[in-house]
């Protein structure tokens, strides 16, 4: 058992195609929860289509593919060691999970990512469940 997992260890490490395959698995398989594709569906659908359009084929049309999307994930993580390490179902969705157009994800307000930590002063949320709680020192 110990040598197959050295083995296991010595043929995963350093390989940027199945550590990039296994990432991308594990953010597909959390559609659902983060609700991207759905969102974006019903974005882009009202768009061009129309906005009454959006709200009923918007949500099926985001609907499938959070669940292509989500099951390509599972895909993904099941065969993250075996090549090509290449986005699949591409022709349907996108390769990185999208957002909708008028949301920019950025990086968390955490003193992890906070570069003003020295100073004494972090942003985030004070008191999350409360309204009106977030404190940003140096907004740009």
């Amino acid at each position: 058992m110990m040598t197959v997992c050295a083995a296991a260890v010595a043929f995963l490490a350093g390989c940027a195609g199945p550590e990039q395959k296994l990432g991308r698995g594990f953010n597909n398989v959390t559609e659902f929860t983060r609700g991207g594709e759905m969102t974006r569906s019903m974005e882009q659908t009202a768009l061009w289509d129309g906005p009454s359009v959006g709200y009923t084929t918007g949500v099926i049309r985001g609907f499938n593919k959070s669940f292509v999307r989500t099951f390509t994930g599972v895909y993904e993580i099941v065969t993250f060691p075996i090549p090509s390490y290449e986005p699949c179902f591409t022709n349907y969705i996108t390769a990185n999970p999208s957002f909708p157009d008028s949301y920019q994800p950025g990086l968390l307000a955490d003193p992890i990512y906070n570069t003003d930590d020295n100073l004494g002063f972090a942003g985030g949320d004070v008191f999350p469940f409360s309204p009106g709680s977030r404190f940003r020192v140096f907004d740009n």
